[in-house]
């Protein structure tokens, strides 16, 4: 299975594997399917920034017809990934300095939400603390074998368990809506930082062991900063 194919479990009654479309090969039409796996080739680095991806090469690639390619495309933009060219096709895009911080700023909010969330809801906390115990194992071993996608991949997963812990349908769609490029982001910075994996996988491990130690209170604290000093220009994924 390719890192970003893992399958995120369920913490609550959201299921934010929903965030990353390509996990979902069966769900939405024939459109959907189809920008789900374009979008998975733009995160992991074959259709890389300034790539022209023309309906035709879609249509065949993916083998469908060319007016659910059409509105494949019109989905890639609606993720933000591709910018719509007039009789051209989708130019593939990048993460700017300007998107890397909103999406920064959505993603703190995001998540302490969900640490405040886990302060009124201690019945999830050993469900979460076992999911965090899988994934940082995943993060080890990527770090071992110096896999800055399947890190990318573990990293990500960390964080929605984090986002799907505070058990929100809202927060859950905006998820659904951002996940591509919250997963670009990721895998971008991963990759330009893979330094960084061992100290990443330190902080991780820490906002673990305070969940799993039952102190939700510090854990939620310890986050929003994790989370405020994430994606820095000149520091690595958080």
């Amino acid at each position: 299975m390719h890192p970003l194919m893992h399958t995120s479990s369920r913490v609550g009654s959201v299921n934010i594997a929903y965030a990353l479309p390509w996990r979902n090969p069966d769900r939405g039409t024939l459109a959907h399917r189809a920008a789900a796996e374009a979008a998975r080739r733009i995160v992991e680095g074959d259709l890389p920034a300034g790539e022209l991806l023309r309906e035709n090469d879609l249509a065949e690639a993916t083998g469908i017809s060319r007016t659910p390619a059409r509105e494949a495309m019109l989905q890639l933009e609606r993720w933000g990934l591709v910018r719509l060219l007039p009789k051209k096709g989708a130019l593939v895009t990048t993460v700017t300095p300007r998107e890397r911080r909103e999406l920064i700023a959505v993603r703190t909010m995001l998540e302490a939400s969900a640490g405040a969330a886990l302060l009124s809801r201690p019945d999830a906390i050993p469900a979460l603390a076992e999911e965090l115990a899988e994934l940082l194992s995943q993060q080890r071993a990527a770090a071992t074998a110096q896999d800055p996608l399947a890190f990318a991949a573990a990293d990500l997963d960390f964080h929605l368990a984090l986002i799907a812990a505070a058990d929100n349908s809202v927060v859950a769609g905006i998820c659904e809506d951002l996940g591509p490029r919250f997963a670009r982001l990721t895998a971008a910075v991963l990759d330009e930082r893979s330094g960084t994996m061992p100290s990443l996988l330190a902080e991780h491990e820490e906002l673990a062991a305070l969940l799993a130690a039952g102190d939700p209170a510090a854990f939620a604290e310890r986050l929003r900063a994790h989370v405020e000093d994430a994606y820095e220009l000149d520091g690595g994924a958080r």
